[in-house]
């Protein structure tokens, strides 16, 4: 199935950084004029960026389309997809002497654009594979570091609330001695926006090489990670920038996927994912309602 045209420019600023120099002309000049690009034949299109007819169509290849023709279709779809819409009203880029107001609005219009851009471009195919093999686990192993390991716990806490043993050891060598552990029938799953973070490879390298199902969470899927992940699930990040870098910026698009796992295990694995659900509201409920100072000296 063909990536749809408004996925192109998300597919673009995902896979840019992870391209040749001469493959991220061809990519910038799709979408920086994507109607003139689309008038373009192939020729024409290579001696515009100055590459050749092979590098465009590898580019078009690596974007999801199974050739240049297809590319130039979903051009001129996003160049009217574009023509009927309109730009956005605020840039990026925050400044050290932006005040707050406008912080705000310009770190909601990246948040936005960056979830838009990982639901235009994750591969729902991936992705119900990745949730077939997390119901399906006998335990499940999350490995993260840093920003990323914040969304594992995020994950771990919620598929433990639906019934499912799950695990996201915060120390590197503990990951690795977990791993060591599993078989086929359990699930690794490793996040890392840049797939080259050893802390994370190495112990879904372990999991994989113990027979384990693999699935990563990247934003680089040409990297270190892909190699040992059996699905692959591609975010998007906002724009990095000194007071915002890509740590920050990708966990977003981490917490839109790891949102989107949890919900589609829960839906299959609905008649025993609602009772425990139900027994986890109940335990907690007196945890959340009006707090009696006497019951401490109770």
């Amino acid at each position: 199935m063909l990536p749809p045209p408004a996925a192109l420019a998300a597919k673009v600023r995902t896979l840019a950084p992870s391209m040749t120099r001469s493959m991220q002309r061809v990519a910038e000049a799709l979408v920086g004029d994507p109607a003139g690009a689309a008038a373009l034949t192939v020729t024409a299109l290579a001696e515009h960026t100055g590459t050749s007819e092979a590098t465009v169509v590898r580019t078009a290849r690596v974007l999801g389309y199974p050739g240049y023709r297809h590319l130039r279709l979903a051009l001129a779809a996003l160049a009217a997809e574009q023509a009927a819409g309109r730009a956005p009203a605020v840039t990026p880029d925050i400044t050290v002497d932006d005040p707050l107001a406008q912080v705000v609005a310009k770190l909601a219009h990246e948040e936005a654009r960056c979830l838009a851009d990982t639901a235009a471009a994750l591969d729902t195919t991936a992705l119900e594979a990745a949730v077939a093999a997390l119901a399906a686990a006998r335990r499940i192993d999350v490995y993260g570091v840093g920003a990323s390991h914040l969304v594992g716990q995020d994950l771990v806490q919620k598929l433990l609330r639906i019934g499912l043993i799950a695990h996201a050891p915060a120390d590197p060598h503990l990951a690795v001695t977990t791993a060591v552990q599993l078989r086929s029938g359990d699930v690794a799953l490793a996040i890392s926006h840049s797939g080259a973070t050893t802390d994370v490879i190495e112990p879904l390298r372990v999991a994989f090489d113990r027979g384990a199902t693999t699935i990563a969470v990247t934003g680089r899927p040409d990297g270190g990670i892909g190699q040992y992940a059996d699905h692959v699930l591609t975010t998007a990040s906002a724009r990095e920038s000194e007071l915002r870098p890509a740590a920050m910026s990708s966990r977003t698009s981490q917490l839109l996927v790891v949102d989107c796992l949890f919900v589609g295990v829960a839906q299959r694995t609905y008649d025993r994912a609602a009772p425990a659900l139900s027994a986890s509201y109940e335990a907690l409920a007196h945890r959340h309602g009006p707090h009696d100072p006497a019951e401490d000296h109770r």
